[in-house]
């Protein structure tokens, strides 16, 4: 069962829709990068990140779900990637600790974060200076949504007072995805 629903999630994140390397470039990462994919599903994003940063870089893959740990951390072993490692987030704070994070991603993720404020205000600890949250939700736009319909989205709105509440600004945006927001945050100064 979890393995057909982490394939699924893979091939939706792969889909044309998604626009996956559109993504990807967007995020500019480099070798050596340390990324948390927060919410990994199947782990595409994982995957794809880990062979941007390369064997001196590391990817943190974190669900609350240990069955799709698993399917990362298996798939993983047959993969050949050795930069990433699994996280269960068993609580309802941030469980990784430590300034080392380049990066923090979220692809439709965030609606399910209870007390977001606290939650990225705890984040903020395990990023580097000049380290990037990355927030991709859908944004309830249109006039039917499923995602909508049963409360599956965070609109940009929201997500962008939570963040300033919580310690970030807004330095970038995208609006090449036509059914979710693209945000990308930094610590205030």
């Amino acid at each position: 069962m979890y393995n057909l629903k982490a394939k699924m999630f893979n091939r939706k994140a792969a889909g044309p829709k998604s626009k996956p390397d559109k993504v990807i470039s967007s995020l500019s990462l480099k070798e050596g990068q340390h990324v948390a994919d927060i919410g990994v599903g199947g782990g595409y994003f994982s995957f794809r990140f880990a062979e941007l940063v390369g064997e001196s870089g590391k990817v943190y893959g974190i669900d609350t779900d240990r069955k799709f740990l698993e399917f990362l951390e298996t798939n993983a072993k047959k993969q050949g990637y050795s930069n990433i490692v699994t996280v269960l987030a068993a609580g309802k704070g941030f469980p990784l600790s430590s300034n080392k994070l380049d990066l923090v991603f979220l692809r439709n993720v965030c609606h399910h974060i209870p007390d977001r404020v606290d939650y990225f205000r705890e984040l903020a600890t395990c990023l580097k200076p000049d380290g990037r949250v990355v927030i991709i939700d859908y944004s309830g736009k249109g006039s039917w949504s499923f995602h909508r319909m049963f409360g599956h989205y965070v609109d940009k709105e929201t997500i962008s007072s939570e963040m300033s509440e919580a310690g970030y600004k807004l330095s970038g945006e995208y609006d090449f995805l036509p059914e979710q927001s693209f945000q990308v945050f930094r610590l205030t100064d």
